[in-house]
């Protein structure tokens, strides 16, 4: 009957709205039967509270484990603090960890092996990164320079001075200061387009006063020419023996080479022996007049030549007087006037075909010289010179 009561229930509350079902709800019981038996009322029970022993001390009272409490006995818990200390060990031992501190970069000691690893590396990297710039065309940024940097102040051409060439003459003797005889060197730039072959410049000349050095000078001639080069002091007298000892032997043991017109021909099968002291008529070491040449060359001649339209001579020791460096100084640049290339027009003998002239000792600074004490110096120079 209950359960009928229950379908029909159910039947109903298709029909009713949900607002209504709640309120039909309070009264299911009316559709129940009165002789269902009902479940007992319950009633609360409540337990003395176990009694503490009188030695017991509450756990909040209680400090953590001093350093000399090493365990904790079950005995000295109570039934509420074993609750929650049932699954831990019942031997507690305290136990310190050293501080961990994550290595750095810079505290990791690189072997001498992995040190050459990384620099083979960032070679490698470097030489391909300037390889795509180069193929790339990529331009380069310019790299900021780090403060404090010495900036190196820029000499402009007009702060520096010009020295007259016996002040300058001076200066070079006075900063001479190694430990053997420094030798006087003169550099000069000429105005010339070194690209033009016409426009070379070569010449030798004979210093007044020598060049301060023991010159080797050999002579390639025979018969009655032999012997006045031997008197005249010559080093190494010979003909064709001469020639064929230093064809095979490809050595040289001289510093100044003179030829006759009858051997020049003969003496050609070794220039490439010989370079730059093949004779050259221009030069003066081809001659008949062989005593005179020999003694030009002892006395202190001079070859010079031009190479990348610079010329670089010495002009005899620093221990010279001052005089006599100015003497061979004029003779010089009176030479290096007489080798101008016909093709070098201009107004002046100077303009345009002597740019710079530099002073200065084997291992000291140079000084420039003006142009006008240097032309003073060569006017000099051809006055005084005998006839």
């Amino acid at each position: 009957m209950a359960a009928a009561a229950l379908e029909r229930f159910l039947f109903h509350t298709r029909r009713i709205p949900r607002s209504q079902i709640s309120s039909l709800y309070l009264h299911r019981r009316g559709f129940c039967s009165e002789n269902t038996p009902q479940p007992p009322p319950i009633q609360p029970v409540s337990y003395a509270p176990k009694p503490k022993p009188a030695d017991e001390t509450p756990l909040e009272n209680v400090s953590p484990l001093s350093p000399s409490e090493d365990t904790i006995s079950s005995r000295d818990l109570t039934r509420e603090d074993y609750r929650y200390l049932k699954d831990s060990p019942m031997t507690i031992t305290p136990v310190s960890y050293s501080k961990k501190v994550a290595p750095l970069p810079e505290d990791r000691v690189v072997t001498e092996e992995e040190r050459a690893e990384l620099w083979t590396e960032t070679r490698k990297i470097e030489a391909n990164n300037r390889a795509v710039r180069r193929v790339f065309k990529v331009v380069e940024e310019e790299k900021e320079v780090p403060f404090p940097t010495l900036i190196k102040v820029e000499k402009k051409d007009g702060d520096r001075k010009v020295f007259d060439l016996l002040e300058a003459i001076h200066q070079v003797k006075a900063k001479a200061k190694r430990n053997f005889d420094e030798t006087l060197e003169a550099h000069v730039n000429l105005g010339i387009d070194r690209r033009r072959s016409d426009l070379g410049v070569s010449g030798a000349v004979v210093l007044p006063h020598g060049t301060g050095k023991i010159v080797k000078v050999a002579v390639f001639a025979d018969g009655a020419e032999a012997e006045e080069a031997r008197a005249a002091g010559a080093d190494i007298v010979g003909a064709d023996e001469l020639i064929e000892e230093i064809r095979t032997s490809g050595k040289i043991n001289f510093d100044k080479c003179i030829a006759t017109h009858s051997m020049m021909q003969r003496v050609t099968k070794i220039g490439r022996v010989l370079r730059g002291l093949t004779p050259n008529a221009k030069k003066g070491t081809v001659t008949n007049n062989v005593a005179a040449a020999v003694r030009e060359a002892k006395q202190g001649l001079l070859d010079f030549r031009m190479k990348d339209a610079i010329v670089h001579v010495g002009l005899g020791k620093v221990s010279f007087p001052e005089e006599a460096l100015h003497e061979n100084v004029g003779a010089f640049v009176n030479a290096l006037l007489l080798a101008k290339p016909v093709g070098l027009k201009k107004t002046s003998k100077y303009a345009g075909y002597v740019n710079s002239f530099h002073l200065c000792s084997t291992m000291g600074p140079g000084f420039p010289i003006s142009i006008q004490s240097l032309s003073r110096a060569a006017d000099q120079y051809v006055k005084l010179r005998p006839q």
